[in-house]
């Protein structure tokens, strides 16, 4: 029986753990060769045994998204390896909550590094393989990219930059046949999500948002992973410029 990924070379950023293991995880069951590139080797070298287990044909690449150079150089490898590429996802992310006033140039930086600039250095190296193939991208955006949050500013300005961007690649590359959108989840449980637990000074609706009964609207990786294969699929064929929200109606 055929797979809906069958004959699908996919390159997936933050492969090491939370959205970008699931994604990688999932695609792999369904068909796909999988690249999977992160710089956390420990949590690669899980993902790439759990994948293989099941059957699923795998790849790991070390990979920085904070460096051109070494996202660009991944990319080149992945094509050369599996013969091209259809798929990008750009699951990679950062950031962690804190106060403006404190918020150092260094994590704006590295916050801006990993979620803006690593997802355009990739989608800039993918592009030629790509259009080769009428592919397409799927970016792991966030509600944050949406509006603002108290005490998340680095990570709400990246993630709504990463929104537009995907727009804008979406409507140059619409007439040559790739595809581009993003998926804007709420709360997922991943490690990440640590990082956002607000210190008690913070304001009280940051608070509550982490605090019983609210948790039970945090996500599993696996459900944002089905979301991203939708999108990356045939089945989203007329989905382009898209910021799919996946909130459990946080937003609404």
């Amino acid at each position: 029986m055929s797979k809906r990924f069958d004959g699908y070379n996919v390159f997936v950023t933050g492969a090491a753990s939370g959205v970008g293991r699931a994604t990688a995880v999932l695609l792999a069951s369904e068909g796909a060769q999988v690249i999977a590139a992160d710089v956390n080797r420990e949590g690669l070298a899980e993902t790439v045994e759990t994948i293989r287990a099941s059957g699923g044909q795998v790849h790991a690449d070390e990979c920085n998204v904070a460096d051109a150079a070494s996202v660009r150089q991944a990319i080149a490898r992945a094509a050369e390896q599996l013969g091209g590429l259809k798929v990008l996802v750009n699951a990679a992310g950062v950031g962690k909550s804190q106060r403006f006033e404190e918020l150092a140039e260094d994590e704006w930086r590295r916050v801006m590094s990993v979620n803006l600039d690593g997802a355009f250095f990739a989608m800039q190296a993918a592009l030629p393989y790509l259009l080769a193939n009428r592919g397409n991208i799927v970016n792991v955006a966030s509600i944050a990219g949406l509006r603002g949050q108290a005490y998340n500013a680095a990570y709400c300005a990246s993630k709504a930059g990463l929104i537009n961007l995907t727009r804008s690649i979406a409507l140059e590359f619409a007439s040559r046949k790739v595809r581009a959108n993003c998926i804007c989840p709420g709360g997922i449980k991943t490690p990440l999500i640590r990082n956002f637990i607000p210190q008690q000074d913070f304001e009280p609706s940051l608070i509550a948002y982490f605090s019983p009964p609210v948790p039970h609207r945090l996500a599993d990786p696996e459900s944002v992973a089905k979301v991203i294969a939708f999108l990356a699929s045939d089945d989203a064929k007329h989905i382009s410029g898209s910021a799919l929200v996946a909130d459990d109606a946080t937003l609404a």
